[in-house]
């Protein structure tokens, strides 16, 4: 007998909600706990943004384009004040907000079938599809996840230990050997 196909609307949304809540959320959270309030804030110079101000942003960009696009929440976003902050807006503050927005976005997510990934947007003048759009913040939030990281690692001069390089544990052994 042959087995039937998996729901693949289901597999994408279900790996949309891990991406956003499961994997980048706690790289982010981690990193914005190991900078100091100072740390979150900084800048390498003017046109470069902070730790914090990108976390402004991904509430704002997860707000406008699940919550409100395909939520039907106002739009209420104000995209510029993200990238104008220079803090400090405290850790837990930061913290409160990102978590919320992703979490609140997930339960969007988690209602969402494959009628509404068809269905047409207008968002910030460009008309996407509901595919579109879950795609897009996943991706948008992976990019500036690894932002965020990096400005950790270059603050704080350490691996934060997300991800092994190939090799490294028999590198380690080889040198406990010597």
């Amino acid at each position: 007998m042959k087995q039937a196909a998996p729901d693949i609307t289901k597999l994408f949304l279900a790996q949309a909600r891990h991406s956003l809540e499961e994997h980048h959320l706690p790289r982010i959270e981690h990193c914005l706990r190991r900078l100091s309030e100072r740390d979150i804030w900084w800048r390498p110079h003017a046109t470069s943004n902070s730790a914090g101000n990108l976390a402004l942003h991904l509430a704002g960009n997860v707000r406008q384009w699940i919550i409100a696009g395909l939520g039907g929440a106002p739009d209420r976003r104000e995209r510029d004040k993200e990238f104008a902050e220079r803090g400090p807006v405290p850790r837990r503050d930061l913290l409160k907000l990102l978590r919320g927005t992703v979490a609140e976005a997930c339960g969007v997510i988690a209602r969402l079938d494959g009628r509404a990934l068809a269905r047409q947007h207008s968002i910030q003048g460009f008309q996407v599809s509901g595919f579109e759009i879950v795609s897009h913040v996943t991706e948008h939030f992976a990019y500036h996840t690894g932002q965020i990281i990096f400005i950790t690692k270059l603050k704080l001069g350490a691996d934060l230990r997300f991800t092994r390089l190939p090799g490294e544990r028999k590198r380690k052994k080889e040198l406990s050997q010597v």
